[in-house]
């Protein structure tokens, strides 16, 4: 979301008269982000945010603003793309696909205690449930496919016991991947990157789920495992807080109920979704582009957290107790 291509007032105006929604009152770049170019858009109708899409294609595009219409049409808090008068949700600037959506009301939690998790696994839970009839297919493609690809671009900037850890576990989940009961995991649409950032609460309750321009269908653990590590977590260490890990999965048991495989699956899960972003913020740090506010996130995080997985691996217990090490 840092700024990579600059639009100017009239062009934003220009949008906004195409979609209807009024006066442009004010435009402003949000900084944080690496992957899109977003503004907040004030009018005399509402509060929008504009995205220009800078490595998505037109032809992927459809999936996620498809899928953000589908949930908004179901209930589950999430900004609503808007339509021109034909309908046309996948708008064009400059050359580059570009969407304007519905603006969440509140802020980011970026210190959530167990009432903040609990809302967001149940919440999460519901997106599930939802998603479960959408009809479009795209994989997650951030998923095993593209660790594949990256993790060898990004090895040489590590050290040797770094080099040992990122390549064992690819190994680890490439393994993984290939077994029946992990084929058989549940899956559909998830977000694959609801951070503390992506959620928004209205004072203590939970008002959206923004941001979905990573999903994709893969299986649902390990969209827990992302939040899990984030949202539990102790920033300083990586490890995880186990009443806010009991919390959110509790919550999200309750409303979509987790099978066995899937319980047996998250200790792994937690490890994939750790590998997943630690290779990502390195080849965001060591191969960054060019943006007017980029701020490329410390790969060292997912490293400590990738390591706390291996090391001491975490159990949901449906009767309130979690076993660490086992």
């Amino acid at each position: 979301m840092a700024v990579f291509t600059e639009v100017t007032t009239d062009e934003a105006q220009g949008l906004m008269t195409r979609l209807d929604l009024g006066t442009l009152l004010s435009l402003q770049g949000i900084a944080s982000g690496i992957e899109n170019t977003n503004y907040f858009v004030s009018t005399d109708r509402g509060e929008y945010v504009l995205t220009l899409f800078e490595r998505l294609g037109f032809e992927q595009l459809p999936f996620y603003l498809k899928l953000m219409q589908h949930l908004s049409q179901r209930g589950i808090p999430v900004p609503a793309p808007q339509p021109d008068a034909h309908g046309e949700i996948l708008l064009s600037l400059q050359g580059k696909p570009a969407a304007v959506v519905t603006r969440l009301q509140g802020r980011s939690q970026m210190a959530p205690g167990v009432n903040a998790c609990r809302q967001v696994g149940a919440m999460l839970a519901r997106m599930h449930l939802a998603g479960q009839d959408y009809p479009l297919q795209q994989p997650n493609l951030r998923g095993l496919s593209w660790w594949i690809d990256t993790v060898p671009v990004v090895t040489p900037y590590l050290g040797g016991a770094q080099q040992q850890m990122i390549t064992d576990e690819l190994h680890h989940q490439q393994a993984l991947a290939a077994t029946p009961m992990w084929q058989a995991l549940p899956r559909g649409p998830i977000h694959a990157d609801l951070f503390r950032d992506n959620v928004m609460f209205d004072g203590d309750r939970l008002s959206g789920f923004f941001d979905f321009y990573f999903a994709g269908c893969d299986t649902f653990v390990f969209d827990i495992a992302v939040c899990l590590n984030d949202w539990c977590i102790d920033l300083s260490t990586g490890a995880l807080d186990e009443a806010r890990a009991q919390a959110f999965v509790a919550a999200y048991d309750a409303e979509r109920p987790l099978s066995a495989d899937e319980i047996a699956a998250l200790p792994d899960a937690l490890r994939a979704a750790a590998l997943r972003f630690w290779t990502s913020r390195l080849w965001d740090f060591h191969l960054p582009r060019d943006a007017a506010m980029l701020q490329p996130h410390d790969p060292t995080h997912f490293e400590r957290v990738l390591h706390s997985r291996r090391q001491q691996p975490w159990r949901y217990r449906r009767d309130n107790t979690q076993v660490s090490g086992v």
